[in-house]
C-alpha cells in the first residue's frame, strides 16, 4: 500500500501542524491508502504545548519530498554467499532471463561484489588456457559433479588444487608429464588409475566408471571420487565448483543506497556502464538490485498539502512529486498540476475548520483527545476568534469540537497564548511562524507573534529590529515585517524594516514611527497585511 505523505507549511503554526494529523487520521479511518502527517519544520513551543497536554507526538519530520532509491520498484534477485559455486549462480543466472547480475553477500549480508553470465563465462575461458583447479572446496567439487568419494572415511579432503589432466586413451601415454598433486579425470580405465595413485596424483575422478566399487574404502592420500557425468561434462563442471567470491567482480561497484536521491542516481548511473546496481540498506546490507530501467518511470512520493497551496511556502522538491490533494483555507497561488486533485479551498479561518466539516459529511467523529487537538488550533489560528478570517463555521465547529472533547473553549484559549515567549530568543521568535511572500516584484518576510501582552514583547524592539535586519540582509528581502499580535487589544504592533512610506499608504496607522506602528483591527497575517500590501503593488 502506497504511502501518502500529509503536510503542512514550512515553519508550521499550530493549525498546520493539527491539520496534517486529523486530515490523515480521517483517510486512515476511512480505510483508504496509508497516510501519514508529517511536518517540514520545528514545532513551535504554543503546538508542542498542545501536543503534550493531548497526549499527542509531533508529526515525523521530513526535508524534501524528492524521488529517492526507496520510492522506486527495484529488483529484488537472491543474494549468493561467498562460498557458493559458480555452478549454482550460472543456473539461477539461466533460469531468469531478466537478471543481468547478481549480488555476492558476506556472511553480514554486506556487499562482497557482483557476478554476472559475462564473468562467468570468463572465468570458463581462462580456465581453457590455463587448466589449473586451485583451493576448490571438496564439497563444491562433488555437488557439481554430483560425485561420491569412495575412499575410505578415515581419509579427509578439504579442498583439491593442482593442474587438471583428461586421461583418455590416446596414442601417446595420457599420463605424461603428469605432475604429483595433479586433478586426473579418467573413464574405465583401471591402468590409468593405478599409475595415477602411484604418482601421487591429489585426485582421480572416474566418469562413468565401474571401477569405483574396485577402489571403494582404499586408504590413500589421494582422493577419488566417482560422477556419473562423462568426462568432458566432469571437465568443464570441475572448474565451476570454485567459490563465486573467484569470479566476483568487487573493485569499483557503483552502488546505492535507499536513501539516495533519483537525481544523484541518474547522475551516476551516466557515468558508469553497467546493467545493474547493488541496493544497500541503511546498515548497507544488500537489499536489491536497480538498472537504467528502473529511472525511467519511477513512483513518485504522493502528497497533500494542508494549510497552503503555495511552492514557497511548500515542502522542497514538490514538483518531483504526486500531488493527491490540497486542503487550504488562503488564496489560490501558485502550486500547479498536470491532472485533477482532490482539493477543498474554503474562506474560513483555520484548515481544521475545513476537516471538522469533513468528518461531519463521512458521518465520522474524532476522538476525544483529537477534538480538543483541533478545537485548540482553530482558536490559535483565529486568535480567540478575534482575527477577520474567522466565521460563524469556525465557532461553530471550535464549540463542537470542544464538546467531544469536554472541554471549555474559553479555558482552552487561555491555554492556547499562555506559551511563555520569555527567555527565548529574538531570533528564535521570529522563525517560530515566520513567512516569505512574493508579492509583484517585491519579495518579503513577515513574522507573527500572538499575545496577550504585546508591551513586555514591545520592550525588546531594539533586539527584535537587530534580527530583522540580520534576516532581510541574508535573504535580501525588500522589506521584512514583525506583527506582534495582541488578543486582548485586539490590535498588531508592527514593527518592519523597509519603505516606511508603504507602511503609511498600506495601512494608514493612527502613529507611525521610523520602524514601528501600531494598527488597531489588524489580526490576520493573511487576511489584512498581505492583501493590503498587493493592493498598494497592483
Amino acid at each position: 500500500m502506497s504511502t501518502t505523505f500529509v503536510c503542512g507549511h514550512r515553519n508550521p503554526d499550530t493549525d498546520a501542524i493539527v491539520a496534517a494529523m486529523s486530515y490523515a487520521a480521517l483517510c486512515n479511518a476511512l480505510g483508504e491508502n496509508d497516510y501519514v502527517p508529517v511536518r517540514i519544520g520545528h514545532v513551535n513551543d504554543e503546538t508542542s504545548a498542545l501536543l503534550k497536554r493531548f497526549g499527542f507526538q509531533p508529526p515525523l519530520h521530513i526535508y524534501n519530498v524528492r524521488t529517492q532509491v526507496r520510492d522506486i520498484d527495484f529488483d529484488r534477485p537472491p543474494r549468493l554467499g561467498v562460498n557458493v559455486p559458480v555452478s549454482h549462480a550460472w543456473a539461477m543466472l539461466q533460469e531468469d532471463p531478466g537478471l543481468s547480475a547478481l549480488p555476492v553477500t558476506n556472511e553480514d549480508g554486506t556487499l562482497f561484489g557482483m557476478v554476472t553470465a559475462g564473468s562467468i563465462a570468463e572465468s570458463d575461458m581462462r580456465s581453457i588456457q590455463r587448466p589449473y583447479l586451485e583451493d576448490a572446496p571438496i564439497f563444491n567439487v562433488l555437488s557439481a559433479l554430483e560425485g561420491h568419494i569412495i575412499n575410505r572415511e578415515d581419509d579427509f579432503f578439504e579442498s583439491l588444487s593442482g593442474p587438471v589432466h583428461i586421461a583418455l586413451p590416446a596414442a601417446s601415454d595420457p599420463l605424461q608429464g603428469v605432475e604429483p598433486g595433479s586433478v586426473i579425470l579418467c573413464g574405465q580405465q583401471e591402468e590409468i588409475v593405478e599409475r595415477a595413485l602411484a604418482l601421487g596424483a591429489g585426485c582421480v575422478i572416474l566418469c562413468r566408471s565401474d571401477l569405483g566399487e574396485k577402489y571403494r574404502d582404499i586408504e590413500s592420500k589421494t582422493c577419488l571420487i566417482t560422477t556419473p557425468l562423462d568426462v568432458w561434462q566432469a571437465a568443464r563442471l570441475l572448474f565451476q565448483a570454485i567459490p563465486i567470491s573467484r569470479v566476483a567482480k568487487t573493485e569499483n561497484i557503483a552502488c546505492f543506497h535507499l536513501d539516495d536521491y533519483l537525481d544523484d542516481v541518474r547522475e551516476a548511473v551516466l557515468q558508469s556502464r553497467y546493467r545493474s546496481y547493488p541496493v544497500l540498506d541503511a546498515d548497507d546490507k544488500v537489499i536489491g538490485t536497480l538498472s537504467r530501467y528502473h529511472l525511467i518511470q519511477p513512483r513518485r512520493k504522493r502528497i497533500v498539502l494542508v494549510d497552503h497551496n503555495e511552492i514557497g511556502q511548500s515542502v522542497p522538491g514538490l514538483e518531483q512529486a504526486e500531488l493527491v490533494g490540497i486542503i487550504d483555507h488562503h488564496r489560490l497561488a501558485d502550486v500547479q498540476t498536470g491532472y485533477p486533485v482532490f482539493m477543498r479551498n474554503e474562506p474560513v479561518g483555520s484548515t481544521n475548520t475545513i476537516i471538522g466539516t469533513l468528518f461531519q459529511e463521512h458521518g465520522l467523529m474524532p476522538g476525544e483527545k483529537l477534538a480538543g487537538l483541533m478545537a485548540a488550533a482553530i482558536i490559535s489560528d483565529t486568535v480567540m476568534f478575534k482575527s477577520p478570517t474567522t466565521t460563524q463555521r469556525d465557532r461553530r465547529m471550535a464549540e463542537r469540537l470542544a464538546r467531544i472533547a469536554g472541554l471549555d473553549l474559553d479555558t482552552l484559549g487561555q491555554e492556547v497564548f499562555s506559551s511563555n515567549v520569555n527567555g527565548k530568543s529574538a531570533a528564535a521568535l521570529i522563525k517560530t511562524d515566520f513567512k516569505e511572500f512574493h508579492i509583484a516584484d517585491h519579495r518579503l518576510g513577515i513574522s507573527q507573534i500572538t499575545t496577550m501582552d504585546s508591551r513586555s514583547l514591545l520592550k525588546r524592539r531594539e533586539e527584535f529590529l537587530a534580527e530583522m535586519q540580520k534576516l532581510r540582509k541574508d535573504k535580501e528581502y525588500d522589506m521584512v515585517l514583525l506583527m506582534i499580535t495582541d488578543v486582548l487589544r485586539e490590535g498588531t504592533e508592527l514593527l518592519f524594516l523597509g519603505d516606511r512610506e508603504v507602511i503609511r499608504q498600506a495601512f494608514n496607522p493612527p502613529r507611525l514611527e521610523e520602524d514601528h506602528a501600531f494598527l488597531p483591527g489588524i489580526m490576520s497575517r493573511k487576511k489584512q497585511i498581505v492583501p493590503g500590501l498587493a493592493l498598494l503593488w497592483g
